[in-house]
């Protein structure tokens, strides 16, 4: 028999389980009596535990304020490869090609030969001097010389060079338009209206063809109106009438309508 005060130490019985002492000296089965001592309580509130405290854990006491209960996960320093960039590709001055000799040709013979038709039709051929080209050209009077010899080559060169001007204007036309067109090109011609007023003579010298000559101008005038030869023949020998005796505009016109319906009747 055991004293009042004390408590008889009896065996446990084999079917229970034996009580192992926890973290703080709180036994297992002191933690599941206060899980549910927590879960009856909270039941009796209209609660319930969303986080149950799993079973054999210590019983600890609220977490003081700026702690957790967890320990704070460790960050990871992960390499993080810096995204990669592309060179830009090195700047390079723009290029500017060079014209091709040829054309660069084709553009200052252009040049003098209008510098050519400003000075003829200001002083006329006998007047015009190879300074007077190249100054209207806007050029050195060396420039001139490098493909020019005279002054009759520039004006020979001037001819060729307007007759194949007429020819492409021609042939961009349809025939009833073209001719007229025509027409007014040769009868209002600067050059041939300065030269017709004071230099009949040398104006009736350069508009002398030889047979070969003339030959090619009117083929080429043939091919631009789309006409027969014969065709091409009426035309140029009516053009070279306007270029010695032009007449008014409206004489040209009322001459145009009437080879054009020749030509297309």
């Amino acid at each position: 028999m055991s004293s009042p005060g004390s408590r008889s130490q009896l065996p446990p019985h084999p079917s229970l389980p034996v009580p192992s002492a926890g973290r703080g000296g709180v036994t297992v089965l002191a933690a599941d009596a206060a899980e549910a001592a927590a879960a009856e309580a909270a039941a009796v509130h209209g609660q319930h535990l969303t986080t149950p405290v799993p079973s054999g854990a210590a019983l600890m006491q609220p977490p003081a304020p700026g702690h957790q209960f967890t320990a704070p996960v460790p960050s990871l320093a992960v390499a993080v490869p810096a995204p990669r960039t592309t060179p830009a590709p090195p700047r390079t001055e723009a290029r500017r090609s060079a014209p091709r000799p040829g054309v660069a040709m084709s553009r200052t013979r252009r040049g003098l030969l209008s510098g050519a038709r400003t000075a003829f039709a200001e002083r006329g051929l006998k007047k015009t001097t190879m300074q007077h080209v190249a100054a209207a050209a806007g050029v050195a009077k060396a420039t001139l010389y490098n493909h020019f010899r005279t002054k009759d080559d520039v004006a020979h060169a001037l001819i060729a060079f307007e007759l194949d001007r007429l020819a492409a204007l021609a042939a961009e036309l349809p025939l009833t338009v073209a001719v007229p067109a025509l027409a007014e090109e040769v009868g209002g011609h600067p050059v041939l209206r300065r030269l017709a007023e004071t230099e009949p003579e040398t104006l009736v010298q350069m508009m002398a063809l030889d047979a070969v000559r003339w030959g090619d101008v009117v083929s080429t005038l043939g091919a631009s109106l789309r006409i027969s030869r014969p065709e091409a023949e009426l035309v140029c020998r009516w053009l070279l009438g306007l270029v010695l005796q032009p007449g008014t505009v409206q004489e040209r016109a009322a001459q145009a309508a009437v080879v054009t319906g020749q030509l297309v009747g």
